[in-house]
């Protein structure tokens, strides 16, 4: 059996599950929607990313023994819940926007459809990962579009918790980044990886000299060298020295960048090694990459900033329930009320409005009537597609080829945007959900 996902969630889920078993209402019909308030960071758009792992997550949500045992042994619900829990399958559906696509407040980015039961235990599995990965990824794309077509490398491993880590990779990857540090990403998700060394490989050796020799002998002159370890202008002359003018790359870690590369540049090129590239690296982030728009530089490595979603570790989506059907089988739109926190009611389905040009121009959400889907008017696009049919997940969004596709999306929605959701200073989002 593969791992279960059961008992990553909050109490509440299983204590409400008891509740409704004991009220009879357990076994209704609801439809609960994950949205997002506002952006975080004033960012103009989100990227939706981590569904892929979600459905791959409910799909494992199961309580065996073992999970069985422990809420019995430790009195977390009853006899009857237990029993209920023991049986537990999603059977419902899962919609909402494709992974990679461009989201905004109030964008309903999931929908799942499924009785009380099944559906409210999904509420912590869902948005933990959907908060990080698309935190992560709205991160990264801003990162992206200040790099321009230079790539970038995800490099945040030691950064954060060993399987956010995996998560952040994958996460960057669909946002635009084209390779990870993390060989588990490359592995689970077929992100492709890079590294060569640090700087305690330089100081392990008696010279800068005999560490670029033993590099260079094991992995070619193509390699990646850091020349930062001592003086920068030394370890650039001895790097071409030791692998010629073919030496594939140079790294820097530290100092002043735009002037340090510069230098280095001007140095290479005079040593003759004009096809030697730079990659930077120094805690960068959006603003620290597009400061270095007009150096010579040729790929950005990052790590902290996208692993943190740039100091925004969530999302701040949420999972609310939107809709259920009354003991007469009519169905009743919920929504919340409180002061800062309301939510709309009812069944929806999202729309974009795209002009003759292919930009943007209005994010829609209509309500279902009468149990009836709402429909794309002419120059819109539907942005729900099924996710999760009767409990069994849609393929195309699962494993490495669901992140690769997830990334191939990425590229057409950013597209779409229009120039001034570029902008990297904090602002009002673009194209804010407007209800119909």
């Amino acid at each position: 059996m593969t791992h279960s996902t059961a008992l990553l969630t909050d109490r509440y889920e299983l204590t409400m599950l008891e509740a409704a078993i004991r009220s009879g209402t357990h076994e209704r019909d609801c439809v609960f929607e994950v949205f997002g308030r506002s952006l975080p960071g004033g960012r103009r758009y989100g990227i939706v990313a981590g569904t892929g792992r979600v459905l791959e997550a409910v799909s494992r949500f199961r309580f065996g023994d073992d999970e069985l045992t422990w809420l019995r042994d430790n009195r977390i619900v009853g006899d009857a819940a237990l029993d209920y829990l023991a049986d537990y399958r999603f059977t419902g559906d899962i919609r909402g926007y494709r992974e990679g696509e461009v989201y905004f407040p109030g964008s309903p980015i999931l929908v799942v459809e499924g009785r009380f039961a099944e559906a409210v235990l999904l509420e912590t599995l869902v948005l933990s990962i959907l908060n990080y990965d698309s935190a992560v990824a709205t991160a990264a794309a801003r990162m992206v579009s200040a790099a321009g077509t230079r790539p970038l490398a995800e490099m945040g491993s030691r950064r954060t918790g060993e399987h956010s880590a995996v998560a952040a990779a994958r996460a960057a990857y669909i946002a635009g980044f084209s390779a990870t540090s993390n060989l588990e990403a490359g592995r689970t998700w077929g992100v492709p990886t890079m590294g060569t060394a640090a700087h305690a490989f330089t100081l392990l050796h008696d010279s800068e000299e005999d560490a670029f020799r033993a590099q260079i002998e094991t992995l070619g002159t193509g390699t990646t060298l850091l020349v930062d370890t001592y003086d920068v202008h030394t370890a650039v002359a001895r790097a071409v020295e030791i692998a010629g003018t073919g030496l594939g790359a140079v790294r820097i870690d530290s100092g002043d960048l735009p002037i340090v590369v510069a230098e280095v540049r001007a140095q290479l090129d005079a040593l003759g090694a004009t096809g030697t590239r730079i990659t930077v690296t120094n805690d960068l982030d959006e603003y620290g990459i597009a400061i270095l728009a007009a150096s010579p530089v040729d790929s950005y490595g990052v790590g902290t900033s996208v692993v943190t979603g740039s100091g925004s570790p969530a999302a701040g989506m949420v999972y609310k329930l939107v809709a259920h059907r009354d003991d007469t089988g009519e169905w009743i739109s919920v929504a919340k009320r409180s002061a800062a926190k309301v939510s709309v009611g009812g069944s929806k389905r999202a729309f974009r409005a795209v002009n003759d040009r292919g930009i943007a121009t209005a994010e829609i959400i209509r309500r279902d009537v009468g149990g009836v889907p709402a429909r794309a008017a002419e120059g819109e696009r539907a942005l729900h597609v099924p996710l999760m049919t009767a409990g069994v997940a849609a393929e195309s969004f699962l494993g490495a080829a669901g992140a690769a596709a997830a990334r191939a999306h990425r590229a057409d929605a950013i597209a779409e945007l229009p120039r001034d959701a570029f902008r990297l200073s904090s602002g009002d989002p673009e194209l804010a959900a407007r209800y119909e």
